[in-house]
């Protein structure tokens, strides 16, 4: 093998220094299409303005806290945080809004129309569908009480949606702990961040046909607990008929959810499976006890579920109306 001058040496590593410098701001470049401060100068008052719909929305009806988290959650876990569960059904064109998990369940739509025009008056083609449904359900829970973080900002809109991606994507009550842990690290997140963002179920209310089999079937359940809820979610009928997800504190983001699975409280068969003799038995005591330690592993898995596969750049689009595609 021969050795290489120092001539060669220097061209070698200026050649593998300035390659490396590149990949480098390749990656940079890609960690920073998503900003905290994307909107300062385009749109400085864009937060502030969604916050007010938040809250007033909030202060009208606890519950579209829960709802524009939920709506999130769902936009985020079918291709991306992209607004694509905003689009409405065409006639050449099917959305994701009749989806088994979203049909009668998934709302706040008219908190996102109504912040969309304030925000299209101040800054109009500037602000995306997905980067309001990010922020409001940011807004949403901090206005009922629960931690606040810093949303990146800068995801686009995308012109699609996928009707069978939101059926097959999107967790379901019904699953066992074995089903919810591959789930969400099939989105990349730990078991711990699973049964933080199942936390978010400290607040809002679920309908009758997601729970009646286990109020009616499963043994792991406070029997005070499922009488009460009987009464409101008959064996035949009732479908649509609320319970809140926390029994406890439904209107107030706290800790109290993780409380309840202890007591076999949890009102989905997947919540009461965080706490059934299995893996995540232990992160939800720590969560009972430690509300602090809960708001900020919620918060930071937030964060990085308002990561997932964003469009930017040039990709997509910015709606002028959330509903539709321009």
């Amino acid at each position: 093998m021969a050795f290489l001058n120092s001539n060669s040496s220097l061209k070698l590593y200026g050649f593998y220094k300035v390659h490396f410098c590149f990949i480098w701001l390749l990656l940079g470049a890609a960690n920073a299409q998503l900003s905290s401060t994307f909107y300062s100068s385009t749109c400085p008052n864009a937060l502030s303005t969604i916050k007010d719909v938040v809250n007033a929305a909030v202060a009208n009806e606890a519950r579209m806290g829960a709802s524009l988290l939920r709506l999130h959650f769902h936009d985020c876990f079918v291709n991306g945080c992209d607004g694509s569960i905003l689009l409405d059904d065409t006639s050449n064109f099917t959305g994701e809004k009749t989806a088994g998990p979203n049909i009668n369940s998934v709302r706040g739509f008219e908190v996102i129309d109504t912040i969309k025009s304030q925000v299209e008056k101040l800054c109009p083609g500037v602000v995306s569908c997905a980067d309001i449904v990010s922020v409001a359900a940011r807004d949403g829970v901090v206005a009922l009480g629960g931690p606040s973080w810093t949303v990146l900002l800068g995801r686009r809109d995308s012109t699609t949606a996928s009707l069978s991606a939101a059926n097959s994507n999107l967790p379901s009550p019904a699953l066992n702990l074995s089903g919810l842990i591959p789930a969400f690290s099939n989105k990349g997140f730990t078991a711990k961040e699973m049964v933080a963002l199942s936390g978010g179920h400290t607040i809002g209310q679920a309908r009758c046909i997601t729970f009646r089999s286990r109020i009616y079937n499963e043994a792991n359940i406070n029997s005070a607990y499922a009488a009460s809820l009987k009464s409101n979610c008959p064996s035949v009928g009732g479908d649509n008929n609320l319970a809140p997800l926390d029994t406890t504190t439904p209107t107030t983001f706290d800790n109290a959810y993780y409380k309840n699975l202890m007591s076999q409280k949890g009102l989905l068969h997947s919540d009461q499976q965080l706490f059934n003799g299995g893996s995540t038995d232990s992160q939800v005591l720590t969560y009972s006890s430690s509300s602090s330690t809960f708001f900020t592993d919620f918060a930071n898995a937030m964060i990085k579920m308002g990561n997932l596969s964003p469009l930017t750049g040039s990709n997509g689009q910015i709606r002028t109306n959330c509903r539709k595609t321009n």
